[in-house]
């Protein structure tokens, strides 16, 4: 059986990125952190060339907080988010208004998308 190749993974620029977090994410994190929707999260981490904002590696499920600079660039997020499909993780996107705005909608979608994970994984080991 070959020896599984590591990968180095780029921390320094995560942990840059958590030490730069946005108002948005830090609100966000203080409602999904300590496993607070039954699965752990970590915030601002590696997934192949790309970083998510948070990604719970149990389920392959990424949360994207957008401002202003993702309306200039849709077609970098279209590209990202197709990456991410093709390696099996589901991407949730939010804008930064929502999670000031509405912060229980965008946790209960969060809930949500965790339970029709969980249940595609159950359902498809």
């Amino acid at each position: 059986m070959p020896v599984p190749q590591w990968k180095p993974r780029n921390t320094v620029r995560a942990q840059a990125l958590r030490r730069q977090a946005t108002p948005a994410e830090r609100e966000l994190w203080r409602h999904i952190s300590r496993s607070q929707l039954g699965v752990r999260f970590s915030c601002q981490m590696p997934v192949g060339p790309f970083f998510a904002d948070f990604l719970c590696r149990e389920l392959k499920l990424v949360i994207e907080l957008d401002g202003l600079s993702h309306d200039l660039e849709p077609e970098r997020d279209a590209s990202r988010n197709r990456w991410m499909a093709r390696e099996g993780y589901t991407v949730l996107r939010f804008a930064n208004a929502d999670v000031f705005a509405n912060m229980e909608g965008v946790v209960t979608a969060i809930r949500l998308a965790v339970e029709r994970q969980r249940a595609s994984r159950l359902a498809h080991p």
